[in-house]
């Protein structure tokens, strides 16, 4: 039984069924939600003319954060969870597998993809770089 669970969470669907798995099988163990700002997101932002060093920009994704941490702690409470929240900033999949040797981490629940269309074409799947990275389990939830 893991001790230590991480559940990286981007707001998806699949990261929301990931959510639901890790509550009720690992009720036990301290879960730990990481949200990852990832810059790269911002260069999207310039094609519409945001400007990718935008402080507007990276304080819009850590309140986007802060909103999608509150219906967590407010869903896993209904479940009789409590979570701890984690914001990183970096490329996910390299962030997410940084924070598992960081922080003792036994085990990853992770949403089987998050991003649709060209943008998960181009930067491949997080859950399967973190997969193959990943020193510990990891249960990948579609």
């Amino acid at each position: 039984m893991a001790k230590h669970v991480l559940l990286p969470m981007d707001g998806s669907d699949q990261a929301r069924d990931a959510l639901e798995h890790a509550l009720e099988e690992h009720a036990d163990a301290r879960i730990t939600v990481l949200h990852v700002i990832d810059p790269a997101r911002a260069t999207y932002g310039a094609q519409a003319g945001i400007p990718p060093s935008s402080e507007d920009w990276f304080e819009a994704e850590e309140a986007s954060a802060e909103t999608l941490f509150e219906e967590i702690r407010e869903r896993a409470g209904e479940a009789g969870v409590e979570v701890e929240t984690a914001t990183e900033v970096g490329q996910p999949s390299r962030a997410i597998v940084e924070y598992v040797e960081a922080h003792d981490v036994d085990h990853v629940v992770i949403g089987s993809h998050g991003r649709k269309g060209l943008s998960r074409v181009l930067l491949g799947s997080v859950a399967e770089l973190v997969v193959r990275r990943s020193p510990v389990p990891v249960t990948v939830v579609r």
